[in-house]
């Protein structure tokens, strides 16, 4: 048995205690430094195998439940959960039940359960070959899937439940003129590559020559939506990890690059430094900036629920109860963002959220609040971009349900505002 593979099944349980024991973001344990004790290699298993096993958690729950009289303590559930999805991978049986019954046994308090453990997974090794395609696609929990439910209709979140199942390919925005053939993907509707099962990203071929960023294909609209030119001064609020910033500074434009979080702001300095390109970059608070600006794209902080594919722990670690203080935050945010827009000039507004209160109704509301502001629907006329996803208000309502076959998108909402001269 490798100790290698049991350090990193032990770990993907340790990250899976946090989420669902404790209500942290997978993001939080790794930025605390989670699995800085495991090399390159068993780090990403261990990441690996906890998205995995939060993807399809109600599946495997499905299979053990059949052999388990209550449930076992959450470290020893969350062992039997990793070894299950292991196990529905094609992982081999030996070295995955042999590794689960040793971390358990190595347990202080839960040691004496290591037999429970070893009859639990030989049973689910019967099941899995007949079973485990039999079960739905896991649904998401009651507090996001009703609210889901009310705005899209159960058919749409059903698609959006076997998107999340799936899960997200890697999608990549070149810089302008860039060759990404040798990357090996397909070129996208609205531009862009996707690259299916791509490994360690940055082996791959140009990521050290800049010439690429990792972007989902919906992260990239809102800033194709704002058309940066040559010379405006833009202004990227809440800016990091600079996906967008790096896509308005390749077209040209003087950008001011701004976010709260120093920390997240390092990010941003060495994706620009990796590209070679050029932006203004400060750390402060979006609703205390000051300026003018010929465009503004604000990627306000919500909700998330539109990342649920790349972030299966979202909808475990939360339960929706700061979203009302979000959907403040927003409004907040976009009455400042329109302050600091120029006469004639425009602002994006975005959120990787599903929650329409955290779209579309911020912008029924704003445009209510402000005599001076306008749709441009003509803004949103792109390539790859349905006519069919412009919503009733004028923004652009992208769902992790489309693209079904060329494996989905994030959920965002995207408008853009013209300010009357």
């Amino acid at each position: 048995m490798s100790q290698s593979a049991t350090q990193a099944r032990r770990s993907a349980v340790y990250l899976l205690d946090q989420v669902l024991g404790e209500g942290r973001l997978l993001s939080e344990c790794l930025n605390a430094g989670a699995l800085e004790h495991l090399d390159v290699e068993d780090r990403a298993r261990a990441q690996r195998l906890a998205v995995q096993t939060l993807r399809a958690l109600e599946r495997a729950d499905r299979i053990l439940q059949r052999h388990l009289r209550k449930a076992p303590p959450l470290t020893v559930h969350n062992a039997l959960r990793v070894g299950a999805v292991e196990l529905a991978h094609g992982e081999a049986s030996h070295g995955v039940v042999n590794s689960m019954v040793e971390l358990v046994g190595r347990h202080r308090r839960h040691g004496k359960l290591k037999g429970l453990v070893n009859a639990v997974l030989r049973k689910v090794v019967q099941d899995l070959p007949t079973e485990w395609d039999k079960l739905r696609d896991p649904r998401l929990p009651k507090w996001l899937r009703a609210p889901l439910v009310q705005a899209w209709g159960a058919k749409a979140v059903a698609g959006m439940e076997a998107a999340h199942f799936k899960g997200a390919p890697l999608d990549i925005t070149g810089k302008p003129g860039a060759d990404l053939s040798a990357l090996g993907g397909t070129s996208l509707p609205t531009g862009g590559q996707r690259v299916i099962d791509a490994g360690q990203v940055s082996a791959l071929a140009g990521y050290e020559q800049g010439d690429w960023w990792v972007q989902d294909v919906a992260a990239a609209i809102p800033a194709r939506v704002l058309n940066a030119q040559s010379g405006e001064t833009v202004l990227d609020l809440c800016a990091a990890p600079g996906g967008k910033t790096m896509q308005m500074a390749a077209a040209g434009a003087h950008v001011t690059a701004l976010d709260l979080s120093e920390n997240r702001l390092q990010r941003v300095r060495q994706n620009l430094e990796r590209t070679g390109l050029k932006a203004q970059i400060q750390a402060g608070d979006a609703l205390e900036h000051e300026g003018q600006y010929d465009a503004v794209l604000l990627d306000a902080p919500c909700s998330a629920t539109g990342t649920i594919r790349r972030h299966p722990d979202l909808p475990h670690a939360k339960d929706g109860s700061e979203f009302g203080e979000l959907i403040e935050l927003q409004a907040q945010m976009l009455a400042h963002a329109w302050s600091l827009v120029n006469p004639g000039g425009r602002l994006v507004f975005c959120t990787c959220s599903l929650l329409p209160d955290e779209g579309e109704c911020q912008i029924e509301e704003a445009l209510d609040m402000f005599e001076d502001m306008q749709v441009d629907r003509a803004a949103l006329d792109l390539p790859g971009v349905d006519p069919a996803w412009i919503t009733e208000e004028g923004g652009l309502r992208l769902r992790p349900d489309y693209w079904p076959d060329q494996g989905g998108m994030d959920g965002f909402y995207v408008a853009c505002l013209r300010k009357v001269a």
